[in-house]
């Protein structure tokens, strides 16, 4: 009884995945939000049965997504299928949410290189490409407005500006990888936890914002990478002045975290609204003299410990 009730609570959330699969390429604009629910059927399944099980389920995954919507179907499930997985079973085993948010980002980080790689060499799609090719097309649209108005002196300036675009994208592109893994794992939790709660999947509390404290090592890196940038001064384009780039950009996002932590904390003591935290987080992430001034905030924290501070006066 108890393996045929297991064959129907498998049977059901496949059927449930498939529905959410065929939405999610026939209709694209609804596709565009549900892609980030495909996971829920995997968690469900993984909290709740055992590997053998799971690995049995997510053959019998593959076989429906192949029927359902072909090699781009596989895909989508390959990838979203393994990100369910790993947090069902991390749940399972009773882990942290800010475990399972690193263990889920890098799934899906794997999962993204593994289908551009594939997207390239078979499929003949690349997808930095067909972004270059519609900026440079946009600038062509737009030096014929521009000749049209009498400013053909701002056609070189423009060409200029679109050059830089391409080349930011070109060297920016595993730090956006990353960024894109975090925030996909970070919303993929964000909608499919309540509705796992309803079916009897226990989820750790987040830890509140104002208590996180990034290591001191985090700002020695982040000098380091500072400093080996003046002083080697890599060349634009080489292996080194990528890693370094990167390595920088990705250091300023915690930065600005361990800033926005800081501030959250001094909200709190001060009883501060919560619709003015809400607003120096967009500020934070809009408007780039805030970007900055919320890292130094982050970079002294981290440096100082105020925190032990506004402890010790109180």
């Amino acid at each position: 009884m108890k393996d045929v009730r297991k064959l129907t609570e498998g049977a059901v959330s496949l059927a449930a995945f498939a529905a959410l699969l065929l939405l999610t390429i026939y209709v694209p604009i609804l596709g565009s939000f549900l892609n980030l629910v495909l996971p829920l059927p995997f968690i469900l399944f993984s909290f709740k049965n055992n590997l053998k099980l799971i690995a049995a389920y997510f053959l019998a995954a593959i076989f429906i997504s192949f029927i359902a919507g072909s090699l781009m179907g596989v895909g989508l499930m390959l990838v979203y299928g393994s990100v369910g997985v790993v947090i069902g079973y991390l749940l399972q085993k009773g882990k942290s949410r800010t475990f399972i948010l690193i263990a889920s980002s890098l799934t899906f980080m794997v999962g993204l290189v593994i289908t551009y790689a594939v997207m390239v060499a078979f499929l003949k799609m690349d997808i930095i490409h067909e972004l270059t090719v519609a900026l440079n097309e946009s600038v062509k649209n737009s030096e014929d407005i521009l000749k049209t108005m009498g400013k053909g002196d701002q056609i070189s300036q423009l060409k200029e500006q679109n050059a830089n675009v391409l080349k930011m994208i070109k060297t920016l592109a595993p730090s956006i990888l990353i960024l894109v893994s975090i925030l996909s794992a970070f919303v993929t939790q964000l909608l499919c936890f309540p509705i796992a709660k309803r079916f009897g999947v226990k989820v750790q509390p987040w830890g509140s914002l104002k208590n996180l404290s990034l290591p001191r090592s985090l700002l020695w890196y982040y000098l380091i990478a500072i400093g080996a940038n003046i002083l080697i001064h890599p060349d634009e384009g080489t292996y080194l002045y990528t890693v370094l780039i990167n390595a920088r950009y990705i250091l300023e996002m915690f930065l600005v975290l361990q800033g926005l932590s800081f501030l959250f904390y001094f909200f709190h003591q001060r009883s501060v609204a919560k619709g003015f935290r809400v607003l120096v987080v967009i500020l934070a992430f809009m408007v780039p003299i805030f970007h900055y001034i919320i890292m130094i905030i982050g970079i002294t924290d981290i440096g100082f410990d105020f925190r032990k501070r506004f402890e010790k006066q109180e």
